[in-house]
């Protein structure tokens, strides 16, 4: 029986401590209050984790370093409470006769719990997972809803569809709750997009369709290229052949061509014979020089005996001339 007692005795201790915990969030103010009744004459406050404290006597803060404040009634109020300000508080009290009285309580700061939120995660058989995602914290509890009525057994973050409950298309939500809080996300159908090659149907169109396009425009800008020069060399092998054709044409007597090609450009001009009279070269020169023959050397006649002289022309002789 003492063994029963004994239990007995520590469970309701651990009760006891429990329910004198004091639970904040993290960001928030926290109050804790004086388990005495009297208001005290002088009070102080120690943070047992860290030996801050902070005092107040005859209605004055002597010392502070818990960035807080004492109330009236000796209460404290701790201001933007962080992790570090979880763990246990010890009180001091002194009343006006000068008996001291101590104690403790504890208070557990939470993290501030955000908005959760699900995704959709598709499998190849029909099957797919509902994955709640939210920062892990301590005493965190999961729980789902179906059409807003919980699923029973479902605590873990991923929750397991089957193909049969794929093909219902109903709606799921995940709910996250600590001491403090609870946040539910938003409601999400549990329709899988269809893939193509590993993406998005229509996103893969979309691609597919642009890739097409930009291909498309590329064959048409190559094309008016080609064409363009096939024309530039279609026209310089026409006029190439005009050119040719009017040389041939030429006629012997130095007649020229037309003064005009095919594409309205002035014709250039047609080489033409020099026929003015040029100089001799010195070949020539030499040739003629060669030809020409030395005159005789004058007789060497002895200058007593000259020459005898023409005899001169009567008229009759003249006129018989000048007769036809």
């Amino acid at each position: 029986m003492s063994c029963e007692y004994s239990l007995l005795f520590l469970f309701l201790c651990g009760f006891a401590v429990s329910a004198s915990t004091k639970l904040c969030e993290q960001g928030m103010s926290c109050i804790i209050k004086l388990p005495a009744q009297n208001i005290p004459n002088e009070i102080m406050w120690t943070h047992l984790s860290s030996g801050d404290l902070i005092s107040k006597k005859n209605g004055r803060i002597k010392v502070n370093s818990l960035n807080g404040t004492i109330e009236e009634n000796g209460s404290l109020t701790l201001k933007s409470v962080t992790l570090n300000s979880t763990g246990k508080y010890q009180y001091t009290v002194y009343a006006s006769d000068g008996t001291e009285t101590s104690g403790q309580v504890e208070i557990k700061v939470y993290e501030k719990l955000p908005k959760p939120t699900v995704r959709l995660v598709c499998n190849a058989n029909g099957s797919a997972y509902l994955i709640c995602e939210i920062p892990y914290s301590e005493d965190l509890t999961i729980s789902w809803y179906n059409e807003k009525q919980i699923i029973n057994g479902a605590s873990e973050k991923q929750l397991f569809l089957t193909p049969a409950q794929m093909q219902e298309s109903k709606l799921y939500s995940c709910h996250a709750k600590n001491p403090i809080r609870e946040e539910q996300s938003e409601s999400i159908t549990s329709l899988c997009a269809r893939k193509l090659f590993g993406l998005d149907f229509w996103i893969t169109v979309s691609i597919l369709s642009g890739g097409g396009a930009l291909l498309l425009l590329l064959s048409f800008v190559l094309v008016i290229c080609v064409w363009r020069r096939f024309i530039q060399q279609k026209h310089q092998r026409d006029e190439d052949e005009l050119r040719l054709r009017v040389f041939q044409d030429e006629t012997p007597n130095g007649t020229t061509r037309s003064k005009h090609t095919a594409r309205g450009q002035p014709a250039p001009p047609i080489p033409q014979e020099d026929t003015s009279p040029q100089p001799p070269t010195q070949t020539q020169t030499q040739h003629k020089t060669q030809i020409r023959a030395r005159p005789p050397p004058p007789p060497k006649d002895d200058e007593e005996y000259p020459p005898p002289l023409p005899n001169p022309r009567n008229k009759q002789h003249r006129k018989r001339n000048e007769e036809p």
